[in-house]
């Protein structure tokens, strides 16, 4: 039987991620009503909250990021319109990934198995060059391998091998990504 009145004393988050998340919300204003080319002031905000945003990297004004300090973009990244990067557990981007327009990543889960239903932070790595299409979801503990394609609308629950597109809901292989020069 689970155990709600355990689950909610539960103290999910230190008191520096508290005082973090208050900044945040605070700065959030800043983010999201910043014009649409401001790419530079949203990695400036992200960085000073902890962000590790590379070079180049494009994070749009509509996206949410819930927790800027685990959060790890690399160089010429993006973050699209209306994504959401669900970060309760670090989130890593590859240099050349891309988060499409309403993509979810979703880091944060809780463990069924126990009857206090715990809060889990599970990583999610996007490779290099990989691609996160449209409304697909990304799972807490996947990693989305290099070159790979979670294509529109998948939801990806186990891990993405090195160049290859899923698709489909649980996401499965479609075919081998291709690159022509």
């Amino acid at each position: 039987m689970l155990d709600v009145a355990r689950n909610r004393r539960t103290q999910n988050y230190s008191s520096s991620d508290m005082v973090r998340r208050v900044l945040w919300i605070f700065a959030q204003p800043l983010f999201r009503f910043s014009p649409r080319p401001c790419f530079g002031w949203r990695r400036f905000l992200l960085r000073r909250l902890g962000a590790k945003i590379g070079r180049n990297a494009h994070i749009y004004a509509s996206a949410t990021i819930y927790f800027p300090w685990n959060l790890e973009a690399g160089d010429e990244s993006a973050i699209g319109e209306h994504a959401y990067v669900y970060n309760l557990g670090r989130v890593t981007i590859g240099d050349r990934a891309t988060i499409s327009y309403r993509a979810h990543l979703c880091a944060g889960t809780h463990d069924h198995t126990k009857p206090d239903f715990p809060l889990v932070r599970a990583k999610i790595d996007i490779g290099p060059e990989a691609w996160v299409c449209a409304d697909a979801f990304v799972g807490p503990g996947i990693t989305v391998g290099e070159g790979a394609i979670v294509g529109a609308g998948a939801v990806a629950m186990k891990d993405v091998r090195p160049w290859m597109i899923v698709v489909g809901n649980p996401a499965r292989e479609s075919k081998r990504r291709e690159i022509t020069q």
